[in-house]
């Protein structure tokens, strides 16, 4: 089995330093580019599916991946981004911070500290739904010759690597978020998968 996680392309909440969790935003126009970018470098991969979270800015990146492959695209609630709940929408930047909270800043500085806004969701809640959709899949009988694609959210694809590794949850974020439509390459055998590749970018 070989899996190719990738994040999903550019939205104008990413450029807007905007908490966007589980709020469901689309794709704006660099978002797609980059995409049909990453798309065109993976045209010769033989997918035979793709697993996306049920957002459209996954959903449509899997989408432009796939192009005209006839394979399936399964949608997977254990991909959703974490969610920040009452925060979404609040711009985190420097120069226009609009989160109340003093030390949200715990999310990327020291996730081990982190507590979630209400209606949040918390690190470690993350961090095992991703891994139990790694453990699922990588145990699936009827994947294990298969080429997958999976696309999902920043810190979703950064729970699915880490459970991959051993960690301290102080190192959750491992040199930060991926990149909009970053891939990382897994190759999967007996229940278990090597990172061949990490952070890779085509754009």
């Amino acid at each position: 089995m070989k899996i190719f996680i990738m994040r999903h392309g550019e939205t104008d909440w990413n450029t807007q330093k905007r908490l966007q969790g589980r709020t469901d935003i689309s794709l704006n126009e660099n978002g797609r580019e980059l995409a049909r970018v990453t798309a065109e470098a993976l045209r010769d991969v033989p997918f035979d599916l793709a697993i996306s979270s049920p957002l459209a800015r996954a959903l449509e990146t899997a989408e432009i991946v796939i192009g005209d492959r006839n394979i399936p695209i399964l949608r997977d609630e254990r991909l959703i981004e974490i969610s920040f709940g009452v925060f979404e929408g609040m711009i985190s930047s420097k120069e226009n911070y609009e989160i109340p909270d003093p030390d949200f800043s715990n999310f990327f500085q020291a996730p081990d500290r982190y507590l979630p806004p209400s209606q949040g969701e918390d690190i470690r809640s993350l961090g095992a739904r991703t891994k139990a959709f790694m453990d699922d899949i990588l145990n699936r009988e009827e994947y294990q010759e298969k080429t997958i694609l999976v696309t999902t959210h920043g810190g979703a694809m950064r729970g699915l690597l880490n459970s991959l590794r051993t960690f301290e949850m102080s190192d959750f974020w491992n040199g930060g978020v991926p990149k909009n439509c970053g891939v990382a390459i897994l190759e999967c055998q007996d229940g278990n998968a090597d990172v061949l590749e990490e952070n890779k970018i085509y754009y």
